[in-house]
């Protein structure tokens, strides 16, 4: 078999459509940069549950703005990482953690630990 080549055989070409007027940007659904960014720091925000508050109360346990800065440095490390439901040990806590919603769903301290079985976790991060 043998592939010739039709030089007389004319292609058609496909018309273009012209654009008439240039692409707008609709101004309303333009949001600024604080907005986006003030957005981003609620997403960040780190949570207590109502228990978790009560368990903190009731033990007489205060967490420093150092260690929340740790607990939330956990929490991105856990989440990059694709944890749902994790266990930080924080100094001498256990805290449970929902790493979606960003909320400590409980707390236990070192004398409670002992003997406890920690279920539906999927992590552990020792901070």
């Amino acid at each position: 078999m043998v592939n010739k080549i039709n030089l007389h055989y004319q292609v058609t070409p496909v018309p273009v459509k012209k654009i008439t007027e240039p692409h707008k940007i609709n101004k309303d659904t333009t949001v600024n940069f604080k907005d986006l960014l003030n957005k981003e720091i609620v997403d960040k925000r780190l949570s207590f549950s109502s228990h978790c508050i009560k368990r903190l109360e009731q033990n007489n346990i205060n967490l420093s703005n150092i260690q929340i800065d740790k607990l939330t440095k956990a929490i991105d490390k856990a989440e990059s990482k694709g944890a749902k439901e994790s266990l930080m040990l924080l100094d001498d806590l256990a805290l449970v953690v929902s790493i979606k919603n960003r909320t400590v769903i409980t707390a236990v301290d070192s004398e409670r630990m002992k003997d406890n079985v920690f279920t539906n976790i999927d992590s552990a991060v020792i901070i």
